[in-house]
């Protein structure tokens, strides 16, 4: 393993979903979106802000995890009815978490999947089992053939979140897995073959849930997610060093 200060990266100043978070934020402030105002289709947003459709959902997603944005069915997606000073300071909260505490992220995502995988193996279906296969058999056939599996990992992770029928669990794992995980794959922070390494981890984690055991599952869930956590503890005791120094 590379040492820490050559494979964690730095996030990207903004990524393209706290962009739209932003401009999402100045409608609001500036007064064309009100509380209680429908936001614009998805296509619409799109278009305004330069980006794919799914930059907007993963963006929308958040603002509605944290109360910001409510979405019917029926009628669509509307401003909540929290004061715009509200609403400016959590989007600015949310806007700092996903760019100043990459480490936090990758703790707190290592105890949500533990919590997950728990239920899961307790709590899954057989369409959920074969949901979660599917999504490693696709992992693995763009690993092998060394193409990028960022989308297929996360549905990997997100399809165990589903089978633990705990809907404000998989929420908050909806809301850290992307940026998560596309930080660690893109900028290759467990390596150049954690790919390859990753597929035996997969294999452990599902052969568990098919299992049923809830403990083998806790276990190959956590020696998946190791290598990761350790690496963001190393950063953070290192940062904290230097910054009391």
């Amino acid at each position: 393993m590379k040492p820490f200060n050559e494979t964690l990266p730095a996030l990207q100043p903004e990524s393209s979903v706290d962009k739209i978070i932003r401009e999402l934020k100045q409608l609001i402030v500036s007064g064309q979106l009100k509380p209680g105002d429908r936001l614009p289709a998805e296509r619409q947003l799109s278009e305004k802000f330069g980006v794919g459709r799914s930059y907007v959902r993963e963006a929308i997603l958040k603002l509605e995890f944290y109360g910001l944005l409510k979405t019917n069915p029926q009628s669509g997606t509307y401003v909540s009815g929290l004061s715009i000073k509200v609403i400016d300071n959590i989007i600015n909260d949310i806007i700092k978490l996903n760019k100043d505490n990459f480490s936090a992220l990758i703790e707190a995502r290592y105890y949500l999947e533990l919590d997950a995988v728990k239920l899961a193996a307790e709590r899954r279906t057989e369409a959920d089992l074969e949901a979660i296969e599917q999504a490693l058999l696709d992992y693995e056939a763009k690993t092998l053939a060394n193409q990028d599996a960022v989308e297929e990992d996360m549905l990997f992770h997100i399809m165990i979140a589903r089978a633990a029928n705990n809907s404000v669990i998989e929420s908050m794992i909806l809301v850290l897995i992307p940026d998560l995980i596309k930080n660690i794959i893109e900028n290759k922070v467990c390596g150049e073959n954690r790919g390859i390494t990753a597929m035996a981890e997969h294999r452990a984690i599902l052969d568990a849930l098919k299992a049923g055991d809830i403990d083998a599952a806790e276990n190959a869930m956590a020696g998946h997610l190791d290598e990761i956590l350790q690496i963001s503890r190393t950063n953070y005791t290192a940062h904290k060093i230097i910054n009391n120094q």
